[in-house]
């Protein structure tokens, strides 16, 4: 517990860095922001393999707040993904808007579920 911030700070610092290099690249298709789907399917791998290695190992909850809640929090961006997606729509490109939200929701659940299945293959559990 007395080091828990410094955890924290340790993860959010080096995911925020990464999050600023990332989608500071404006990769973009059309109107459609790749770098933001990018950050959010890898930071949800991520979460998804860190959550079950920390569970399946009973390694210490430091690697949580270090992981999942320091790097990934910061890494991830629900914010980001909600602002352009409102952007979107406000200029009348609602089916990419719809676009937008399936592929940022649909593919962050799949890739937590991968992490997941890819460290319990890795452990020999499943």
């Amino acid at each position: 517990m007395k080091y828990d911030l410094l955890y924290l700070a340790a993860g959010a610092l080096i995911g925020v860095y990464l999050r600023y290099k990332v989608t500071g690249d404006n990769l973009f298709v059309g109107s459609l922001p790749l770098s933001v789907l990018l950050i959010n399917i890898v930071g949800s791998f991520i979460l998804g393999a860190s959550s079950t290695a920390v569970t399946e190992l009973g390694l210490d909850q430091r690697y949580t707040l270090l992981i999942g809640v320091g790097f990934c929090g910061t890494l991830t961006t629900m914010s980001t993904f909600a602002f352009e997606t409102v952007n979107m729509a406000s200029v009348g490109e609602f089916a990419l808007a719809g676009v937008s939200v399936l592929l940022n929701v649909g593919l962050s659940l799949g890739a937590i579920i991968l992490g997941r299945a890819v460290v319990t293959l890795l452990l020999g559990l499943g």
